[in-house]
C-alpha cells in the first residue's frame, strides 16, 4: 500500500510537471527548457527499509509532533529553487557567502528551496557538517522565508540540535543525497518534491524534479578562412 501511494505521488508530480512544461510562459515560451531529475536511485532500497538514495528529512524527524513527510503541505513541495556553490576551502555556506551570492544574483526569493552544490573536487570526500552554517540557515529561514534545503550528501544534523530544532520549527525539510546539481543554474529553476504519502513516516525516499532554463554555453567562433 505504501509503495502504491509512493507511485501515485510520483505520477501526480510528473503530471503537474508536464502540464506546466507544456503551457506557454507569459513572457517567454522557453522559460523552462530542461527537466532535471535530481533523484539518485542507484542505492535506493525498498520503502520498508532505510533508504540510502535520495530521501527527505521532515520536521518530525527533528522534533516529534511536527509534520511527517506525508503531512508537509503540497504548496511547500513546489517552490523556486536557488543553487549556491560551496567554496572549496569551506565546509559550510556562511552569511557572508549568502551576501556575496545575493549581490550577484539578487535576493533569495521568498518561499524558495536552497540547494548547496559541492565543488567537483569535494564529491569524493565526506563531511560531518551540514553544508549550511546555523547562522546562515537561520538567516535564510527568517529573512527569506525558505521552505527547505537540498544537499548532495547525507545531511548530518544530529551534531547540531539547535539547528535541527530551528529547521523543524520553521517547517523546513531537508532533501539529502540528491543527484549532482551541476546541470542547474543558480536561479530561475522550479523544484518539485514528492515524498511518500504515509502520514507516519518522518524520513522517506523522495522523487525530486527540477524545471530550469538551460545553462547557456559560450558560442564557438567560426573558423577564419584563409
Amino acid at each position: 500500500m505504501r509503495l502504491r501511494s509512493f507511485i501515485i505521488s510520483y505520477a501526480l508530480v510528473l503530471a503537474i510537471l508536464l502540464f506546466a512544461y507544456g503551457r506557454p510562459a507569459p513572457s517567454s515560451q522557453n522559460r523552462y527548457s530542461q527537466v532535471v531529475d535530481l533523484t539518485d536511485t542507484a542505492l535506493v532500497k525498498s520503502s520498508s527499509e532505510r533508504s540510502s538514495g535520495t530521501s527527505i528529512i521532515s520536521p518530525a524527524a527533528l522534533i516529534p509532533g511536527t509534520w511527517c513527510a506525508g503531512q508537509i503541505p503540497a504548496e511547500r513541495l513546489i517552490a523556486p529553487l536557488v543553487v549556491m556553490d560551496l567554496n572549496a576551502p569551506s565546509a559550510q555556506i556562511s552569511v557572508d557567502d549568502i551576501a556575496n551570492w545575493e549581490a550577484q544574483h539578487g535576493n533569495v526569493p521568498p518561499g524558495a528551496v536552497v540547494a548547496v552544490r559541492r565543488p567537483e573536487s569535494a564529491h569524493s570526500s565526506s563531511s560531518d557538517q551540514f553544508p549550511v552554517s546555523a547562522s546562515a540557515a537561520q538567516f535564510l529561514m527568517d529573512a527569506r522565508n525558505t521552505l527547505g534545503f537540498v544537499v548532495e550528501t547525507q545531511a548530518s544534523l544530529g551534531s547540531n540540535r539547535a539547528l535541527s530544532h530551528q529547521i523543524a520549527l520553521h517547517g523546513n525539510y531537508v532533501v539529502e543525497r540528491s543527484a549532482p546539481l551541476a546541470a542547474l543554474p543558480e536561479t530561475g529553476s522550479l523544484i518539485m518534491v514528492a515524498p511518500e504519502k504515509d502520514r507516519n513516516v518522518a524520513e522517506s525516499p523522495v522523487r525530486v524534479l527540477a524545471m530550469s532554463p538551460r545553462i547557456p554555453t559560450q558560442p564557438t567562433k567560426p573558423a577564419r578562412s584563409l
